[in-house]
């Protein structure tokens, strides 16, 4: 077996029918074969799957399970030799995965190998992401790729050829079956955000690489597998700070966390001289600064400051 596609599937049936017929129009490869993984979804998804893909191997759970754990189970019983890991949101385009396919064949040390991400109108969404440090924790991201883009690529610059990049985001990837067998399965600690980036990261520590082949594009419906709520921006935080403290010990995560608190702290007065200035009649910035005191909140009940 060439392929595993493999999908993470939470309530977004008609957005899961969409990525499986993608599959079935764009994809060539030999063999391949599908894997949906349910986490308990309420909207019918396992029962249209039932009906419409009989031939999709699915997995139900009883329980949100999370997204590194529901893949876990995947890669337990798949049979390809490369995973294809797609988000219900995304889209398939003609030929994406062969040249995704074709990359990984030619490059035995290509451990995840990413394409580009589209949004709806066809302008490129970020694809790939450099690790959290703090240096990208204390300034602008945006200004680290400007003043540095061969250490941080990024969707500003147009990049013809594949390239070597430290993380890819897990909206569509391929990724090699040795590989999870030598390094490991994803961290199921994480339950939304940086499964990708940890798993990354491991694996070019044991010696492998991540590539982005830009020339493969997938479009992305961006989000609307996960939604934008104050929940989902925790999860965000808290899998953040697991990612540091995991890969660069207790100092540097209380050093790391400190920067994201002062800056969340000013994120918050600035919306709140915000709120003041327009008399509150500005719903936008109103619900940014709900946000952000939800959050300063979380970081209080959770006592982040003070983990060990």
């Amino acid at each position: 077996m060439d392929i595993s596609f493999i999908i993470v599937n939470w309530n977004t049936r008609d957005l899961l029918r969409g990525c499986l017929d993608s599959i079935a129009i764009t994809v060539k490869i030999p063999t391949y074969e599908i894997i949906v993984v349910d986490n308990a979804s309420s909207d019918g998804s396992t029962d249209m799957l039932a009906r419409e893909y009989p031939s999709v191997q699915v997995i139900a759970n009883a329980e949100n399970r999370g997204f590194g754990a529901a893949n876990n189970q995947a890669f337990a019983v798949m049979k390809g030799r490369y995973a294809l890991l797609i988000n219900t949101d995304a889209v398939l385009t003609e030929g994406a995965v062969e040249k995704l396919w074709r990359f990984a064949e030619a490059h035995p040390r290509a451990a995840i190998v990413c394409g580009q991400l589209l949004n709806a109108d066809g302008s490129k969404q970020n694809s790939i992401a450099a690790f959290p440090t703090l240096l990208s924790l204390c300034l602008n991201t945006s200004l680290l790729e400007y003043l540095f883009p061969g250490r941080y690529p990024s969707k500003r610059y147009e990049h013809r050829e594949p390239l070597e990049v430290e993380s890819a985001i897990g909206a569509c990837m391929m990724v090699r079956g040795q590989a999870l067998k030598e390094v490991s399965f994803f961290d199921e600690r994480y339950f939304f955000f940086f499964e990708e980036t940890d798993l990354a990261y491991a694996m070019k520590r044991a010696g492998w690489a991540v590539y982005q082949v830009p020339d493969a594009h997938i479009y992305h419906f961006q989000g609307q597998s996960i939604g934008h709520n104050t929940q989902s921006r925790i999860e965000f935080y808290r899998s953040r700070y697991q990612f540091l403290r995991k890969w660069h010990g207790t100092a540097y995560y209380h050093a790391a966390a400190a920067v994201v608190f002062v800056r969340l702290i000013a994120d918050a007065l600035l919306n709140a001289a915000g709120v003041l200035v327009t008399l509150g009649l500005a719903a936008g910035i109103r619900r940014k600064l709900i946000v952000y005191l939800r959050i300063i909140r979380w970081h209080f009940e959770k006592k982040v400051m003070s983990e060990k």
